[in-house]
């Protein structure tokens, strides 16, 4: 349930909403269309830039400090707070909105260190996979109802009783943060704190301890090769996908498509992306993983090519539905190929730091996509510039060597199970 609650953020602000709103108070400012696209790819990179560097930080507080309901609270309540802070946004106050943006995206993803840390404490071991999955589904579910709702609102202001689209828009904010307080508590009501597991040692500042275990990880990984190329690939295509998310509305708002066709095309975004997720996994098992995800990035080139030449709503409608085939399933895809080359008594490790690292690779898509529409006073070359991303992770990914990369994680693994409980450190973790 708390997936569906703060999924509403994900969907009304970060997507759909917010993004042609806020441009609009750029322009409304006296500033050019071109700037307001690029301050919010700036502003997107900011909050991206201040998650990826406080992420590290808030795992190993939550690692070493227990207490991971209070700072779900904490961050959730930032983020509601910010949210709903949005009805104040005046007509001219873009930085303010800026600002509550950045907070509210920090409120959100702090909220889900904690939250997601909890996972392996209430689900049983051979259920993992399945509560996990059902989150994330109650998720796209729960956000796709109040951007319908939403779009009702703005629509037909009148029906609801509200005067105009602007009230609507504002009403829209204001049910995100409402939303999203609501349906945590049953969360907060009925999930039981973990307890503390202390680890053995000395003390040590969990603000350091944060950077320090990420810094040892990535070493830990170069020892990889082919898990290491494929990082690198995601890194870099993750990005390209990540911009096209963030920036579509704010493209689509400055070349003249109207909120309310490209919000509807965001909705169907979100519903033709659960049976092609399901069929990105069925293609995966015929033409393999590495295939597939290779296809899913041919299709968002396709995307940014054809975003270059989009005039009308209609094109903005054929993209959003090309874009819900490929999404979920090359972020599927890409997740468990990035499993199946880490050793599993690593997988913890590997995959905390599979996230954060994408946080920060994340940075620079909305960055070049602000500092392209900004020199060529327009953003049809940002969108294809996206294409980079595409291109150069295609070509990383087609060097890596699957089998390879499996090959040496089972060795691995075949090596740690081999030592005795008797050879392992005091903390209880085997060597590598």
């Amino acid at each position: 349930m708390y997936d569906w609650a703060n999924s509403a953020f994900a969907t009304t602000i970060m997507a759909a909403i917010f993004p042609p709103f806020y441009r609009s108070l750029v322009t409304g400012a006296g500033l050019s269309e071109s700037n307001a696209t690029a301050y919010w790819g700036y502003t997107t990179s900011i909050a991206l830039l201040l998650i990826a560097l406080i992420a590290p930080i808030l795992g190993a507080i939550s690692d070493s400090t227990g207490g991971k309901k209070l700072y779900v609270a904490f961050f959730a309540w930032m983020g509601i707070l910010s949210t709903a802070a949005f009805v104040f946004i005046g007509s001219d106050t873009w930085i303010f909105a800026s600002t509550l943006f950045i907070l509210g995206n920090i409120g959100f993803a702090g909220a889900n260190v904690f939250y997601e840390s909890m996972l392996p404490h209430i689900a049983k071991k051979d259920d993992i996979d399945q509560i996990s999955t059902r989150g994330y589904a109650l998720g796209y579910v729960g956000g796709g109802i109040l951007l319908v709702i939403n779009v009702l609102w703005i629509l037909k202001p009148g029906i609801f009783g509200m005067p105009n689209v602007g009230f609507a828009l504002r009403a829209s904010f204001l049910s995100v943060a409402v939303w999203w307080a609501l349906f945590s508590i049953p969360f907060f009501r009925h999930v039981p704190e973990p307890p503390l597991i202390k680890k053995a040692g000395p003390a040590v500042n969990p603000v350091y301890d944060g950077f320090v275990h990420l810094s040892a990880t990535f070493s830990e990984i170069k020892r990889y090769k082919q898990l290491l190329i494929f990082l690198i690939a995601f890194w870099i295509y993750n990005d390209g996908i990540g911009t096209i998310i963030k920036m579509a509305t704010a493209y689509g708002d400055e070349i003249g498509i109207r909120m309310t066709d490209m919000i509807l095309a965001l909705i169907i975004t979100q519903f033709v992306g659960i049976p092609f997720t399901f069929l990105f996994g069925a293609l995966a098992r015929k033409m393999g993983t590495k295939r597939s995800i290779l296809l899913a990035l041919g299709v968002y080139a396709l995307i940014s090519i054809a975003g270059f030449y989009m005039q009308t709503a209609l094109h903005f409608y054929i993209l959003a539905f090309m874009v819900g085939m490929v999404q979920g399933g090359s972020q599927a895809l890409s997740r468990s190929l990035y499993g199946v080359m880490v050793p599993k008594h690593k997988s913890a490790e590997f995959f905390g730091f599979f996230s954060t690292s994408a946080k920060f690779a994340g940075i620079f898509g909305p960055l070049l996509f602000g500092v392209v529409s900004q020199i060529a006073g327009g953003s049809r070359l940002s969108i294809l510039s996206v294409i980079i991303f595409f291109i150069a992770g295609g070509i990383l990914l087609i060097r890596v060597n699957v089998d390879e990369g499996i090959r040496v994680a089972r060795a691995e693994e075949a090596v740690t199970s081999s030592i005795p409980d008797s050879a392992c450190p005091p903390d209880g973790r085997r060597g590598s």
